[in-house]
């Protein structure tokens, strides 16, 4: 007699957020303002504001930026906005720091947004392998959000997890 193999996983309520699919589909370019810098160290302002008006910014059109200074300088704070200010109308969405920050500031982003209430009473795994760098900060931003209304939340592939959470009866 053959014994049909039963999937336990696809017949049980358990629900899987995949963190990848937050990740973001337009491409984030970084925008290093060492090069605008004198001797890639010195802010002079005026030269600053120069060859800010002598950059092309359309290549940004449609992609997200994060902006960053990759060497030791001081950076005014003035310095991001004006660069800011030239962006805005190109970019879809820019961002303060390397190309890391900006994925924690989008993934904190959207995860503030992301709708928990079809995970109500439920258990939630939160998927662990992902082929885009996702920060561990999304995960316990995540696992934060959820926490008030899943049943149980556990962490990895939905047939090996590990426990995170689970609501007391």
């Amino acid at each position: 007699m053959e014994k049909k193999l039963i999937n336990r996983v696809a017949n049980s309520s358990l629900k899987t957020i995949n963190l990848e699919k937050l990740y973001p589909v337009d491409q984030l370019i970084e925008l290093d303002i060492k090069p605008y810098l004198f001797k890639e160290i010195i802010l002079k302002e005026q030269d600053f504001r120069d060859q800010l008006k002598d950059t092309d910014w359309s290549i940004y059109e449609d992609k997200m930026v994060t902006i960053y200074c990759s060497s030791d300088a001081i950076i005014p704070l003035w310095a991001y906005m004006l660069i800011g200010s030239y962006l805005q109308p190109f970019t879809n969405q820019i961002y303060y720091g390397d190309v890391t920050s900006a994925l924690t500031q989008i993934y904190a982003q959207r995860i503030e947004e992301f709708d928990v209430s079809p995970y109500q009473d439920l258990p939630v795994v939160i998927k662990g392998c992902s082929k885009y760098p996702v920060p561990a900060s999304a995960y316990m931003a995540m696992t934060v959000k959820l926490r008030p209304v899943a049943k149980s939340i556990l962490f990895g592939e939905p047939c090996s997890t590990v426990p995170i959470y689970k609501k007391p009866r």
